[in-house]
C-alpha cells in the first residue's frame, strides 16, 4: 500500500476554521485527520508531501523519522503540527487496514469512556453574542447574569467541570487579550472582573461543578502569580497558562495553592522535558492534533514517569474530539478531556458517524480507524477557506 495524495478541506466553524487532511492510497483506503492553522499548515503539508507520497502509510515509525528531519532546525514548530496531521491520518488508514480502532494501535483501552469538561464557557458567546443567537439559537453573553445562566446550562448538561477565559464585560471583544500589550502587566480592574466572573459561574453551575481558568500567555510571572492567588478562594480545578521558560512557571506554581496546568504550546517530548524536570506543572496539557498521537503517546508516557496526569487539549471540531478520545482512552494518567459544547448547526453532520456523548462522557465505538470519516459533501457545503466567517459583536 502506498500514499498517493494529500488534500486539505477547510470548514466554516463560525469563530474558527476546522481543517481536515485527507490522505489517499492506491489500496482505496482513505485516512482522515483534523488540524488547526488553516493559513500556515497547508504550506507545511505541501513541503512534506514529497517525503510521504509513495510511502506505506502503515509504517508510521519510518514516516515519523523522515518528517522529523525537516523540523530539526526548529523543533516543535509548525512542522510538528504538519507531521502530526499526516501521522494521524496514517493511523486511521492503518486501523482500517487491520480492522481495528486506533486505540488498539495505541496499546488498547484503559477505559471505555472519557470524561469531558465544557471548554471556553462564555468566551465565544461574549465575543459573538448576536451570531450565537441568530445562527446557533443559544443566548449570547453580555453580562454577569448571562454568564451565570451559562453556568446553569453546564450543570444541567451533566458536566462535572468547565473552563473559562478572562472576560471584561465593559469590552468583551478583548476577552483573554488583556490590556497592557506588549508589557502584559496585570491591573486591579482585571482582577476584580475575574472575581466577579468566577462568582457568577460558581453561582450558576453550583458547588458540584469544578471551575478552571485559562489565562493563556497574556501576562508575566508577576501577573500570573497575582491571578493564581486571587483564584484560591474558588478552589479551581486548575489555572492554565503558557510560558516559554520552565523556571518561571515553577515560580508561579510554588507561589499558590491553585493547581497549575500548562505545556499546551510545548510541542514534542523533547520540549516538555525541561518543564517536567523542573516540576513546574500539576496537570500537563497536550494536544493530539498538534503533536500527532504517535508522538503524544510518547509524551504521555514520559509525563506519567513524573506522576503527572494529562488533560487533553482539544479546541476542535468533531473529528478532533474523536481523535482526542482515542488518545485519552489509551493512557493510564488521564485527567479529563477538553470539549467544545458550543458548536455550529452542521457540526455533528461533518462525520459519517456522529460522536456519542452521554452526560459529559465520550463513548468510543469499536469501528476501525477513528470509527468515522469526514462527510465531504457536508464539509464542502460549508467552506472555510476565507477564514472566520463571524464578526465580533
Amino acid at each position: 500500500m502506498k500514499i498517493t495524495g494529500l488534500e486539505s478541506i477547510h470548514v466554516d466553524g463560525g469563530w474558527t476554521v476546522i481543517s481536515y487532511l485527507k490522505v489517499t492510497t492506491d489500496a482505496g483506503l482513505t485516512g482522515w485527520a483534523e488540524y488547526s492553522g488553516h493559513q500556515a499548515i497547508p504550506g507545511v503539508l505541501a513541503a512534506m508531501a514529497p517525503r510521504v507520497i509513495g510511502k506505506d502509510p502503515r509504517n508510521l515509525n519510518a514516516i515519523d523519522a523522515s518528517l522529523y528531519q525537516l523540523q530539526r532546525p526548529a523543533p516543535g514548530s509548525l512542522f510538528q503540527r504538519g507531521s502530526g496531521a499526516i501521522l494521524n491520518a496514517c493511523l486511521d488508514i492503518k486501523g482500517k487496514a487491520l480492522g481495528v480502532p486506533v486505540y488498539e494501535l495505541l496499546g488498547g483501552k484503559v477505559r471505555d469512556t472519557t470524561e469531558l469538561y465544557w471548554s471556553h464557557c462564555g468566551l465565544f458567546r461574549a465575543g459573538f453574542p448576536s451570531a450565537f443567537e441568530q445562527v446557533i439559537g443559544k443566548p449570547g453573553v453580555r453580562s454577569l447574569d448571562d454568564l451565570k445562566r451559562a453556568g446553569e446550562e453546564v450543570a444541567a448538561a451533566g458536566y462535572s467541570a468547565l473552563k473559562t477565559n478572562l472576560i471584561r464585560f465593559e469590552d468583551p471583544t478583548i476577552s483573554s487579550m488583556m490590556r497592557g500589550q506588549p508589557a502584559m502587566n496585570l491591573d486591579g480592574r482585571t482582577i476584580s472582573a475575574l472575581i466577579d466572573q468566577l462568582t457568577a459561574l460558581r453561582d450558576g453551575a453550583g458547588p458540584d461543578v469544578r471551575l478552571a481558568l485559562d489565562v493563556n500567555f497574556n501576562f508575566k510571572v508577576e501577573g500570573f502569580r497575582q491571578l493564581a492567588r486571587a483564584c484560591e478562594p474558588f478552589d479551581l480545578m486548575w489555572i492554565e497558562m503558557d510560558m516559554p521558560d520552565a523556571g518561571s512557571l515553577k515560580v508561579v506554581r510554588d507561589s499558590t495553592t491553585t493547581p497549575v496546568a500548562s505545556l499546551e504550546m510545548q510541542l514534542g517530548r523533547r520540549n516538555i522535558r525541561p518543564f517536567l524536570d523542573a516540576y513546574a506543572v500539576d496537570v500537563a496539557i497536550i494536544d493530539g492534533q498538534w503533536n500527532g498521537l504517535h508522538e503524544t503517546m510518547k509524551m504521555a508516557h514520559m509525563i506519567d514517569a513524573y506522576d503527572v496526569n494529562v488533560a487533553a487539549h482539544c479546541s476542535a471540531g468533531p473529528l478532533g474530539a474523536l481523535m482526542s478520545a482515542h488518545f485519552c482512552a489509551a493512557i493510564p494518567n488521564f485527567r479529563i478531556q477538553e470539549h467544545e459544547a458550543d458548536v455550529m448547526p452542521w457540526h455533528d453532520a461533518l462525520l459519517t458517524e456522529p460522536n456519542q456523548v452521554e452526560r459529559a462522557q465520550f463513548v468510543l465505538s469499536d469501528r476501525p480507524g477513528w470509527g468515522a470519516n469526514v462527510d465531504e459533501a457536508v464539509a464542502r457545503a460549508h467552506p472555510g477557506d476565507n477564514g472566520f466567517s463571524w464578526k465580533r459583536g
